[in-house]
């Protein structure tokens, strides 16, 4: 099947994740990741909740679960996308059911542009379509949400202390849109969370 014609289902737990084209840099500064993550909380945050993610210079890995169909439907009603029932007849990217995926590829749009014009340069940033992988199982969640983590590792970087990942906000008691408390009870409690980053399994997935 075509990655374009999967639908991103209610309540459905998905690895987002995507990479500059050619492996080239998607974040040059810290204003281009803040910049990032304002957008996904504009486009994103409305239709998906959060569980993990962290930034890296040429890509990026989000662990989010779709709303509600409820939850969906009323974001469509208030941003005037209700078509009444010809919308759930339609088919293809004009769907109810892409409303996700359309919400994703706004965000994707919305950042390269900006990226673009801050770096000067111009094409496609993100290698297209969008990379995603339906999480079905708790195992594979918990072991998600530590790879995501420990992405820093491969920048010769302390996971634990980096700017972008959501690995340091979890930890805190600060406000956040992540479903902080939702993590922690995967694994648990706090004091598992911590011990299961320092002593990560032996990954047994692909992405």
């Amino acid at each position: 099947m075509d990655i374009r014609n999967e639908i991103l289902e209610p309540d459905t737990y998905y690895h987002i994740y995507n990479r500059g084209i050619n492996s080239d840099k998607i974040f040059s500064s810290e204003e281009n990741y803040l910049f990032f993550l304002s957008k996904f909380a504009t486009y994103i945050n409305p239709v998906c909740d959060v569980f993990a993610y962290c930034l890296m210079p040429n890509h990026f890995h989000f662990l989010i679960k779709v709303k509600s169909e409820s939850e969906i439907e009323t974001f469509v009603k208030v941003q005037n996308f209700d078509k009444g029932d010809k919308a759930k007849q339609e088919k293809g990217l004009h769907s109810f059911d892409s409303i996700v995926s359309k919400q994703i590829g706004k965000f994707i749009s919305s950042y390269s542009q900006a990226y673009n014009k801050f770096t000067n340069r111009h094409g496609a940033l993100l290698e297209s379509p969008f990379k995603r992988k339906r999480i079905d199982s708790e195992e594979y969640l918990r072991n998600l949400i530590i790879y995501i983590h420990l992405n820093p590792i491969d920048l010769k970087q302390n996971f634990e202390t980096y700017k972008f990942s959501s690995y340091k906000s979890i930890l805190s008691n600060s406000k956040t849109n992540l479903k902080r408390e939702e993590v922690i009870k995967s694994f648990g409690d706090l004091e598992n969370f911590i011990y299961s980053h320092s002593h990560p399994p032996k990954f047994d997935f692909e992405f």
